[in-house]
């Protein structure tokens, strides 16, 4: 099954674009790990039976997940509420009125937002002053979209996140090719890299442009970035050489992330870290269908499973789904029974500066080794 990307849309690799990095977010590559203990596999990834991959009908039957584990839950930490402050990088200015004014760097940008339904603090003449306007446009696609009130941009822009270059790029799709509300996950996870004094193997899942990858890479990681989009690995190639991270051990992946989960498992292989964002819904090029409610407790077992012995934390994020993070959060506490640790979960949110508002942007959910 190929998976969607993370913005719920249906995704065929592209035949004209060479496979491109994903930071170990190949999410993505391929590394062989040492063999994991049976302590660390209390909660495996249930595999069909030969024989037993078809229901009735003779479609293709989904693997069935181990019985609930009876041993001690994790330690639990919630609600928590990850923020990202207004920095010289970004800032959330404004928003309300269903939009938000964001500024990348010297770009001035309009999107939408369903979240924001306040009204604007600041005057529309601030909101006009801008480089860059979604429109939505549906008879445009890609930059056609988008509307530049003082003059045409290019397709990309230069951007920086704590010192680490990218290009910023104006999709089809509204977004600008990263998540500033991740950057709690990034900082909490370079800490992790660098306090284990240790080799440590990061495999990130849905990867996306490469911005978790690269910031692992940096901090010290073996990482293997994998997503089922070979444009969205190409741009995250693209962003490795702006980084000047090309020397750092990155493996890059076009892949459905649960089919190489699978493999991972049957080959033995481990990583320290998991980072997961999958969306909340999307069909494969054969009519399969990616349910996040459904599919998302077998995809979080095989996490489970590809861990190494001494493994460092397992991150979920969520977006775009009618749920609480409680739902996620005990959906983690179970996976990881028996291994100790504390389970976090809440929100991620972005400070707005001209009025101080919490703009919630996604659900989160982490395992944390103690």
């Amino acid at each position: 099954m190929l998976l969607p990307d993370r913005y719920g849309r249906s995704v065929q690799p592209d035949p004209e674009l060479p496979s491109k990095l994903k930071p170990s977010r190949d999410r993505r590559q391929d590394r062989p790990n040492a063999p994991r203990e049976k302590t660390f596999r209390e909660a495996p990834a249930a595999r069909p039976k030969s024989g037993d991959n078809k229901n009735a009908g003779g479609a293709a039957a989904k693997p069935e997940l181990p019985p609930r584990s009876t041993a001690p839950l994790p330690s639990e930490r919630a609600p928590i509420i990850l923020e990202v402050l207004p920095n010289d990088d970004y800032a959330l200015i404004d928003s309300g009125s269903g939009r938000k004014l964001e500024q990348y760097g010297p770009y001035r940008i309009v999107r939408p937002e369903g979240q924001a339904i306040w009204q604007p603090a600041l005057s529309e003449k601030e909101w006009s002053n801008v480089d860059a306007v979604f429109t939505g446009d549906t008879d445009e696609e890609g930059m056609g979209r988008w509307r530049f009130p003082r003059s045409a941009l290019g397709e990309t822009w230069p951007m920086r996140h704590d010192g680490i270059d990218y290009l910023g790029r104006f999709t089809s799709f509204r977004h600008v090719g990263v998540f500033p509300e991740q950057a709690s996950h990034w900082e909490h996870m370079a800490g992790l890299i660098a306090a284990a004094r240790r080799p440590v193997k990061v495999l990130n899942l849905f990867g996306y442009t490469g911005l978790a990858s690269l910031v692992a890479a940096r901090a010290g990681a073996e990482v293997t970035h994998v997503d089922a989009s070979k444009k969205a690995v190409g741009w995250a190639r693209e962003n490795q050489e702006m980084a000047r991270l090309s020397d750092k051990p990155i493996r890059w992946i076009v892949e459905d992330a649960m089919k190489f989960a699978e493999r991972e498992e049957r080959r033995g292989n481990g990583y320290d870290i998991v980072l997961f964002d999958p969306p909340a819904f999307g069909r494969g090029p054969k009519g399969e269908v990616w349910q996040l409610f459904d599919d998302l407790p077998r995809l979080a077992a095989l996490c489970r499973a590809i861990l190494t012995p001494k493994p460092l934390a397992v991150v979920l994020t969520a977006y775009s789904i009618r749920a609480s993070f409680f739902s996620i959060h005990a959906l983690m506490r179970d996976t990881f029974a028996g291994m100790g640790g504390t389970v976090e979960s809440g929100e991620l949110i972005i400070r707005e500066k001209a009025a101080g508002r919490a703009l919630s942007t996604s659900l989160f959910s982490r395992w944390v080794a103690t």
